[in-house]
């Protein structure tokens, strides 16, 4: 019986991928900006209705660089229930994440709670559209208007997201997405800063290349930070099959649901407000009357080769390497305890047969 896991890259066919491989030994340019690279980031700013789109080679670097443009220092206030990323970003910033609870309903950064964190050291609010549902965006601006705080969103989850017909990406000062191989949207590796204007735009693109504004002045320390053309290829190639992908995504999603209507102690999470979902993850909360822990249904999917993840557990405020200091500066977080002790993410992909998704759901309900 094969293994299912979490999630897995959608891969299409190999053959479409020669093109693109032919041009690239063809052309002899393998990166530093090239055709593809170029393409890809008209591309994708068309499918994603923005304006100004900056790929990078990977989304913590591309992290990283946003918050150098904000130039910033000082606190930022965050989610502790995200990925690991956000957090290491602001330290490598020499910013202290300041760590608010969530939303219960959208897991999300709560607007209700991000006032009282706020302190004269506070630079900025790094908010996360978890598993894509999108933050209370609005409310989160007037917080920040009001303080006058920067906002970059990490928007890791959040492709193709809409919310009232707008992309999703278009709130806050910036947006940071990611194009890891397990996203929605793949290369490989990979990752984009979305911004409002061309100066901003033209600075990001000179961070990602060590700062160099010709090629004999370097004005501010930047990285080496660029595409290759290789990934900027297979991403072109990800667009074409993007909206199936999705819808696939949907079908799974939809059959999940239906099978655990009637399971007691297993709740689907929502999905907000968007326009249309990308279903990036599947989470469950797995709550008192169901037969088994969170943690006891995870070790029973992994012994049946279901590889599900606990998504995410131990909170950020949690690790090591940060469980001392965010002890001193951190907010009560009992939403998010409770939702890293609770969320569980079911497999989920493109090429995921219903058959799988069937074995899933019976290995939940026994």
């Amino acid at each position: 019986m094969r293994p299912i896991t979490v999630t897995q890259p959608f891969l299409p066919p190999l053959e479409e991928f020669e093109p693109y491989l032919r041009q690239i030994w063809s052309s002899r340019v393998l990166t530093n900006c090239g055709p593809l690279h170029q393409e890809l980031e008209r591309e994708l700013a068309r499918y994603l209705g923005i304006e100004h789109l900056s790929l990078f080679a990977n989304a913590t670097i591309a992290m990283i660089v946003a918050l150098q443009v904000l130039d910033l220092t000082g606190d930022v206030i965050t989610s502790p229930f995200s990925f690991v990323a956000g957090a290491h970003a602001l330290r490598w910033q020499q910013l202290r994440p300041v760590f608010v609870d969530i939303d219960p309903d959208t897991l999300n950064l709560d607007p209700s709670r991000i006032e009282a964190a706020i302190t004269p050291a506070t630079r900025a609010i790094l908010p996360v559209h978890c598993y894509g549902n999108p933050c209370a965006i609005d409310a989160i601006q007037a917080i920040a208007d009001r303080h006058g705080l920067r906002v970059i969103y990490d928007a890791a989850h959040a492709f193709g997201i809409r919310l009232r017909g707008e992309s999703v990406l278009t709130a806050g000062d910036l947006s940071v997405l990611s194009f890891h191989a397990t996203k929605v949207f793949s290369t490989f590796e990979g990752g984009a800063i979305v911004c409002h204007d061309e100066a901003t735009k033209a600075r990001i693109d000179r961070l990602r290349n060590f700062g160099f504004v010709d090629e004999v002045t370097v004005r501010e320390v930047g990285l080496n930070a660029k595409m290759s053309e290789v990934h900027a290829a297979f991403g072109l190639l990800q667009l074409r099959h993007i909206d199936e992908a999705i819808a696939r995504r949907a079908e799974i999603a939809a059959r999940y649901r239906r099978g655990l209507a009637n399971v007691p102690g297993i709740r689907c999470v929502g999905h907000g407000a968007q326009d249309r979902p990308n279903h990036t993850y599947f989470p469950v909360r797995v709550e008192t009357g169901y037969s088994r822990t969170r943690d006891g249904l995870f070790e029973h999917l992994k012994t049946q080769g279901v590889y599900a993840r606990r998504y995410f557990h131990p909170l950020i405020s949690d690790f090591p390497a940060y469980r001392e200091e965010s002890r001193a500066i951190t907010m009560p977080l009992p939403e998010a305890t409770q939702a890293a002790q609770e969320i569980l993410c079911l497999p989920i992909y493109p090429a995921m047969l219903d058959a799988d998704v069937d074995r899933v759901l019976s290995l939940v309900a026994t």
